[in-house]
């Protein structure tokens, strides 16, 4: 039997107005047997990165076949496109902001898309609600199986920026930034494994870390491990080094939030990132 097709939408429409339930309204309409599954609506306002962040943590945990629509689009009405964007075992419809970064640096193959064929869209467009006259038909329509290539010719000038990525601050410290605080108040920064072996090693040697006013000097290995009000540093389910505390808001208690200066110290020569 064919299986189920699934949508999943990650979103800045929040949940406070009816742009969610009229965009979910809309595939179901072209598509009433697809799943529909929320990803995230809570995409912080015009923040693209946000979004990109949001899309690359979950998308790959899906079944191939699923559609995935992203659609934080602060240039919604304007002259940039809509565009297709399909891997070897996924579609994605987006604004070709940049939304889709993260994807791209993932996938080995993607084959972007112009949406120029307007005959799937809802008219007339509304020029304020893409979400709900182009991006939600066009994945629903995708669902159904109509092949891509029906949407629009291939492109390959699609927009894509390189995530921040920690630098050398001279000896053995290196310069970074949160790149942003989850809802339980963790400082999810952009340094990974790749930036600082080190730091992930069995032994981690003695490293310091400077967010705010304060300094981390401990690492964990479960939020738990963690004493009253004590701020370390752990590896979140991201893959990203966290500031974190247990049962409480590291954000609050540094005072920093998305964007604020990370810098880290390790000690001798085991510093060892790639610059």
């Amino acid at each position: 039997m064919p299986r189920q097709p699934i949508i999943t939408l990650t979103t800045d429409l929040g949940l406070h107005d009816h742009f969610v339930g009229t965009v979910k309204g809309v595939i179901l309409g072209i598509a009433p047997e697809a799943t529909i599954v929320d990803i995230s609506h809570s995409v912080q306002a015009f923040d693209i990165l946000d979004g990109a962040l949001a899309i690359a943590q979950a998308y790959s945990y899906f079944p191939a076949g699923t559609v995935h629509m992203v659609v934080v689009d602060p240039g919604v009405g304007s002259a940039r496109r809509p565009i297709i964007a399909s891997s070897d075992r996924h579609h994605f419809v987006a604004p070709d902001n940049g939304i889709l970064s993260l994807i791209y640096s993932r996938e080995e193959r993607m084959h972007v898309r112009d949406i120029s064929s307007d005959h799937y869209f809802l008219q007339p467009i509304c020029n304020t609600f893409h979400a709900r006259d182009i991006f939600a038909p066009v994945a629903a329509y995708l669902a159904k199986g109509v092949d891509s290539q029906k949407f629009g010719e291939e492109v390959e000038d699609f927009v894509r920026f390189n995530a921040p990525r920690p630098k050398p601050a001279g000896g053995n410290s290196f310069r970074g930034v949160v790149l942003k605080v989850d809802r339980f108040g963790n400082l999810i920064t952009n340094f990974t494994a790749q930036d600082v072996p080190a730091m992930f090693e069995a032994q981690v040697p003695p490293f310091k870390i400077v967010v705010g006013k304060s300094e981390i000097i401990s690492l964990k290995n479960s939020y738990t491990e963690g004493g009253p009000g004590e701020i370390f540093a752990i590896l979140g389910s991201m893959g990203y080094l966290e500031i974190s505390t247990n049962r409480g808001s590291a954000a609050q208690l540094t005072g920093v939030g998305k964007g604020g200066e990370v810098s880290l110290t390790l000690a001798g020569s085991a510093a060892a990132a790639n610059g």
